[in-house]
């Protein structure tokens, strides 16, 4: 089953324990994946883009994401 909820940087930072202008950061430099949907300039990515970029992030030691 997917998970099709749209997630802005808030939710993004709250999934991997960071302030949402790092995942900010990581976008501007190009190590966040590309948005899922943009909506009035606002980016937004699918809650299983982000669960799958978490997993193959360097230094990931396999951490349990909830």
């Amino acid at each position: 089953m997917t998970d099709r909820r749209l997630w802005s940087y808030k939710e993004i930072a709250a999934h991997i324990r960071v302030q949402p202008d790092t995942v900010r950061s990581y976008r501007k430099h190009g190590l966040l994946p590309p948005p899922d949907h943009v909506e009035g300039g606002k980016p937004y990515w699918y809650a299983d883009t982000v669960r799958a970029w978490v997993a193959s992030r360097p230094g990931n030691r396999g951490r349990r994401t909830e």
